[in-house]
């Protein structure tokens, strides 16, 4: 069935979508309080960095998962890369969750690991179908990364 490009966008925008209301709900209630409150390390950005961070990686992963659903269904890997993506923005909801509404830092260091790996792997696996796909979600692996560190340098502080 040949789906046109604006449906292909909608599917596209869903997960990613629904991991940041996710995350954001998780997020938001916390920074005044909870967040605020914690020993952060001297290399933690100001909080006015985080939103414009993610709002362009996650509009860099929806152009990206567009561009992936858009491969015909045939495609070696295609189906591999769904589900993969889908993963990865479930634990992204996960480390949002865990960090800021369970108020579980060390726990949340686990899920941030997991995420990169399933950063990583979507990734690699998009770069299979559609090397600029896969270049447009290489950001979130560096990003990602940092936030580990972050994550696990607040533990540790706090």
């Amino acid at each position: 069935m040949m789906r046109s490009k604006w449906t292909l966008l909608v599917l596209a925008a869903m997960p990613v979508v629904a991991a940041s209301l996710i995350g954001n709900a998780a997020t938001m209630p916390a920074i005044p309080t909870w967040y605020a409150g914690l020993n952060k390390p001297w290399f933690n950005p100001p909080n006015w960095v985080f939103g414009p961070a993610w709002t362009t990686l996650y509009a860099l992963m929806i152009w990206a998962f567009w561009r992936v659903l858009r491969a015909p269904a045939d495609t070696p890997y295609r189906r591999a890369a769904i589900a993969i993506f889908l993963v990865h923005m479930a634990v992204n909801a996960l480390w949002s969750v865990t960090f800021f509404g369970l108020k579980q830092i060390g726990l949340a260091v686990g899920v941030s690991t997991l995420l990169e790996i399933f950063v990583l792997a979507t990734v690699l696996v998009f770069n299979r179908i559609d090397k600029m796909a896969a270049i447009a979600v290489a950001p979130t692996a560096l990003w990602v990364a940092f936030a580990t560190v972050l994550n696990a340098a607040v533990w540790q502080l706090n």
